[in-house]
């Protein structure tokens, strides 16, 4: 059984931006099992030749003591508007291949494309992405999200997107948003910020 996931993008072949995964990977491993791994993603991934083109989802499944490479072709899912959903007790600071939580949550989306998750009045992230907001000039992303992207991380990282406590009724101030994650970068549609539902 493997409890803990890492999704990486594969493109051509080639596994993108595998430091920040193997920066979340080897500290996911450390707060589960209170010890450290030795295991390197870029000695364990060997992309089949079936999957040496285009755009590829790479589940790596892992627990303490052995890992899985699944991969997958990959289709973008069209989100064209989201809700949201208020839940102050909420957890998912880890990539848990268990997302019951997350998944009860979806199910009160409604009419809605997927769901925007506030806890304690803070915007926290969607079902499965991060997300950045634009106000006119610049781009933000939740100081607190529930759980930490690798390319949110990057992005940040750029100077691309800026960090910010965000509250529901900051939501007003920003014309649009983006979700990202590993297979959704910076390129991700702009959706208008009216698209979300309260």
């Amino acid at each position: 059984m493997f409890p803990l996931i890492e999704t990486i993008q594969i493109f051509d072949g080639q596994p993108q931006h595998l430091p920040y995964h193997q920066h979340r990977f080897e500290a996911s491993y450390f707060k589960v099992y209170k010890t450290l791994t030795n295991i390197k993603l870029d000695e364990v991934i060997q992309v089949p030749e079936t999957y040496r083109q285009g755009l590829v989802k790479l589940r790596f499944l892992y627990n303490q003591t052995d890992c899985f490479c699944q991969y997958d072709l990959y289709t973008p899912k069209d989100i064209n508007n989201i809700k949201l959903i208020y839940n102050d007790d909420i957890q998912y600071d880890i990539k848990w291949v268990n997302r019951t939580q997350l998944n009860l949550l979806k199910q009160q989306k409604g009419t809605a494309d997927d769901i925007l998750i506030v806890k304690n009045q803070r915007v926290t992230d969607t079902s499965f992405t991060n997300i950045i907001f634009y106000d006119g000039k610049r781009w933000f992303t939740p100081k607190y999200p529930l759980l930490h992207g690798t390319t949110r991380a990057r992005l940040l990282n750029k100077k691309i997107i800026e960090a910010k406590d965000i509250f529901v009724d900051d939501l007003k101030h920003f014309t649009h948003y983006k979700l990202i994650n590993a297979m959704r970068g910076f390129d991700a549609p702009a959706l208008p910020i009216n698209s979300i539902q309260y």
